[in-house]
């Protein structure tokens, strides 16, 4: 694996985000052609992957780019036009430039994709669709340029920190002096002597002139990467007749303006430098390893801190509780701001399914359109990170057996363009991530077929229709009736459950015939510290997340009995059923006090009461994974450690009602 250097590695995490959003504005573009904004963006994306690439050494990126960037110019101008031919190639181009990118700096490796086959196939497309390669670039030229160029006044003070930043000055003045006449010279007044030269510390800043027909945005794209308070510009005013004659009276301006004006510069800069930092420490890019490391050692803090406060309580030391109660208190706030620190709105995993859906729906043959909703619900970005592979298969699948054919859906008298619907909400506790499809639904008779001729179940065996659907995810099922690139290896939905049980979240499928499917995924908000309710159940401790939880109440045991033996509870005139957790868990309970106390929880609109020994508090959970052997036990999300180094379980309320769930519905 090749090792980079910090500025490269900071260049390629900047330049993947800025092949997302190229990817987003040419699948926007698609839908609206003629947007002029969009086609800008996407402009200025590639003008910022060429010129950035060849400042860190990726060349082969740079050259590419460059082509690429062409035919977005030829457009911009009004000489060509959006088609879908274009987008087509865009996007492949776009795929082109992501492997550019993922090789990285190496000279040799940038040396053979010069050469590569498939990056010389996409520049013969583009070249087609600007009219034969060079030839069509002359009208472009043309039609940019406008009749009176413009005279420019800049100053160019990037800061001490440009090196070490990995910034290259003298090729931002090189690639200025491509856009016209320049006088832009270098100020040399604050260098320092030799022996108190600092070789990684930028001393210089850029003045002069230049005289441009490119315009004023093409001027700032190529300080595109330095901040944006170093560029300063001043419009001279139109030039009637670019004639040589005026370059030599210029030619000496930076003598003197480099010579007597220095020091009210350095001035200047001097009282912009506190305003300056304050604007680079609005954001800041942090490797996600060491968020990692910063909650792992806040959730020992949490331990430690229940610790301090159990001993606090057992010397009754009135100043040792004090500030036992002051040091939670400042753990909760930095608890509260470690985990919004790790919460990321799931827009950023749905964006990229845009493209997903339309190179299935070519491949494919079908008319699919993606709607989104949602996606400002945010989610712990462990978890974020998770979900791309288990959604990339549920929407393979929903448009590869979910979507009908085009003939099959106008028989059917549905639209002949078909919608896959992504959304997540939060509710209590967990996140709900579905994504529906309004297709056939699932063919409840073929799966069970299949599921006996696999010998999953029995040909006799009686299951309802969700238990039969639940089926799909069984390893290797598939219904394909061949092989091909989307579907027919049966892993895809396995691999789904998969990830979403290690995630301590679950998969839900709900379908109806003719009508669609949905697939729900319930995940936990965050996968590192939750506010919960320490209860005891038996001799044990165990915790609910307090997310979860509507009420607690305590019933007489005459009140939680009936004659009819169906357990279910009448609070504030609503009836709500329960669920006894010292008999679900086997705990030996001969004698049981009268005043029996009930955890409501409320999962979406639904209320069900846990039946629990003792309420002992809200207690800082931090929660650990469980073994392998037994995550999968129901109705258990993890483990935590309390304040005595003793072990209390985390449940999950919503696997115990689904255990229980006859009993339930029996209550209802």
């Amino acid at each position: 694996m090749t090792t980079h250097s910090l500025p490269v590695q900071t260049f390629m995490q900047e330049a993947n985000e800025v092949m997302e959003s190229l990817e987003e504005r040419l699948l926007a573009l698609e839908a609206d052609p003629t947007n002029a904004e969009l086609i800008d963006a996407v402009f200025r994306n590639l003008h910022t992957l060429k010129g950035s690439g060849e400042m860190f050494g990726f060349i082969a990126l740079a050259r590419f780019t460059h082509s690429f960037e062409n035919a977005y110019d030829a457009v911009r101008s009004g000489t060509k036009q959006v088609t879908d031919a274009l987008i087509d190639v865009s996007l492949r181009s776009r795929d082109h430039i992501q492997r550019l990118i993922d090789i990285g700096a190496d000279d040799a490796a940038n040396a053979a994709m010069l050469d590569d086959a498939d990056g010389k196939v996409l520049l013969k497309d583009i070249d087609a669709f600007l009219g034969g390669g060079e030839s069509a670039a002359a009208p472009v030229e043309a039609a940019t340029t406008p009749a009176a160029p413009a005279r420019w006044r800049l100053r160019f003070d990037p800061g001490p920190g440009t090196f070490r930043n990995g910034l290259r000055p003298d090729l931002m003045i090189e690639e200025l002096a491509d856009l016209g006449e320049s006088t832009v010279a270098a100020e040399t007044e604050a260098v320092p002597l030799l022996d108190a030269l600092d070789a990684a510390v930028c001393h210089l800043v850029w003045s002069g002139e230049i005289v441009t027909d490119a315009g004023q945005g093409a001027i700032e794209d190529v300080f595109l990467f330095a901040d944006e308070e170093a560029l300063s510009l001043e419009a001279l005013g139109p030039v009637e007749t670019p004639a040589p004659a005026p370059a030599p009276s210029t030619a000496p301006a930076p003598a003197p303006a480099t010579a007597s004006p220095a020091k009210p510069p350095a001035k200047a800069k001097a009282e912009t430098e506190a305003p300056k930092a304050a604007k680079k420490s609005e954001s800041v890019r942090v490797q996600s390893h060491r968020l990692d490391e910063l909650m792992d050692q806040l959730g020992e803090l949490v331990i430690a801190q229940a610790r301090l406060n159990g001993l606090a309580r057992e010397s009754a030391d009135a100043n040792l509780i004090g500030t036992a109660e002051e040091i939670e208190r400042l753990i909760t706030g930095l608890r509260d701001a470690t985990l919004s620190i790790r919460m990321l709105p799931i827009g950023t995993v749905f964006s990229k399914f845009r493209r997903v859906v339309r190179d299935l729906s070519s491949e494919l043959g079908k008319d699919v359109a993606l709607v989104t909703a949602g996606e400002d619900t945010e989610l712990d970005k462990n978890v974020i990170d998770s979900l791309s592979e288990p959604l990339v298969h549920i929407i393979r699948n929903s448009v590869d057996h979910g979507i009908e054919g085009i003939e099959e859906r106008r028989a059917a008298g549905k639209s002949e363009r078909a919608t896959v619907t992504m959304a997540a909400r939060q509710s209590g506790g967990e996140v709900l991530v579905s994504v529906s499809d309004d297709g056939g639904g699932i063919r409840t008779a073929k799966v069970r077929a299949r599921a006996v001729e696999r010998g999953l179940i029995g040909e006799d065996e009686d299951l309802s229709d969700k238990q039969i659907n639940q089926l799909i995810f069984a390893p290797g099922f598939s219904t394909a009736e061949k092989l091909s690139s989307v579907s027919g290896r049966g892993v895809g939905m396995d691999a789904v459950r998969s990830v979403i049980n290690d995630l301590g979240g679950s998969v839900e499928v709900d379908s109806h015939a003719g009508r669609g499917t949905d697939i729900t995924l319930r995940l936990p908000l965050t996968l590192a510290i939750i506010e919960g309710l320490l209860v005891r159940i038996g001799p044990q401790a165990f915790v609910l997340p307090l997310a979860t939880v509507d009420e607690c109440v305590e019933m007489t045991a005459e009140e939680t009995s009936r004659d009819s033996g169906r357990a279910i509870l009448t609070i504030r005139n609503e009836l709500v059923p329960f669920i006894d957790l010292v008999e679900q868990f086997g705990f030996a309970a001969p004698e049981r006090e009268a005043t029996r106390r009930i955890v409501i929880v409320r999962m979406d609109k639904r209320r069900v009461g846990l039946v629990i020994d003792e309420i002992v508090g809200q207690h800082q959970t931090v929660i650990k994974s469980l073994s392998p052997y037994h995550r999968d036990i129901a109705g258990l999300a993890g483990g935590t450690i309390l304040g005595d180094g003793s072990v209390a379980l985390i449940l999950d309320p919503l696997a115990i009602v689904r255990a229980s769930g006859g009993q339930i519905a029996e209550a209802a």
